[in-house]
């Protein structure tokens, strides 16, 4: 178990440290003014009073990432609640895979979150279940509103990079919703 929670641990610092390099990456790119032409005024000495990295997002964009924000939050405390509680062995290997794949998408939608000049919503707890049925029964459901919400904004975003995201994710959200109904038809 010990060893469970190192591993978990230490991919949560992993995924933490690559939205660093991450935004930071992205920092530094941003301050060349041929990969942003919008930024040349500001190297000849022009005052440029929109900061780089803010982009107007739409409405329906800046809600998406914040939702996705805090979904992507709660799959993770809740996997490492599954990882840690759960009493069958396929409901805990699905919670670690919760905990690692969401905290990839998170660190990726952290950046995009960051470049676009959005505030994302603190992260919260997981809501409590009784029964490996019900943390699985919730999973099932949870990603069946994912998808058709990641689906509809890769359809009609405005934001070419927030498409791009919501379309990438929600091919993993499918594979995880595959499982999860799996497992469920498993469980009594």
């Amino acid at each position: 178990m010990k060893n469970k929670m190192t591993v978990i641990t230490r991919c949560s610092v992993g995924a933490l440290g690559l939205a660093f390099v991450c935004l930071t990456g992205t920092k530094a790119s941003a301050q060349n003014p041929r990969l942003y032409p919008a930024l040349k005024s500001q190297h000849r000495g022009e005052e440029n009073t929109k900061p780089a990295s803010a982009t107007a997002l739409s409405a329906q964009d800046k809600r998406f990432i914040n939702e996705a924000a805090k979904g992507g939050m709660m799959e993770v405390a809740g996997g490492k609640m599954a990882a840690k509680n759960a009493k069958n062995a396929e409901v805990k290997k699905f919670g670690n895979r919760m905990v690692k794949d969401h905290s990839m998408a998170n660190s990726e939608l952290m950046s995009l979150a960051s470049a676009k000049g959005v505030q994302v919503p603190a992260a919260k707890s997981a809501e409590k279940w009784k029964s490996d049925k019900e943390y699985m029964d919730m999973m099932v459901k949870d990603h069946e509103k994912d998808i058709s919400e990641f689906q509809a904004e890769a359809k009609n975003g405005s934001d070419a990079d927030v498409k791009k995201f919501a379309n990438k994710t929600a091919r993993v959200i499918e594979k995880h919703l595959q499982v999860a109904k799996e497992i469920q038809g498993k469980l009594k």
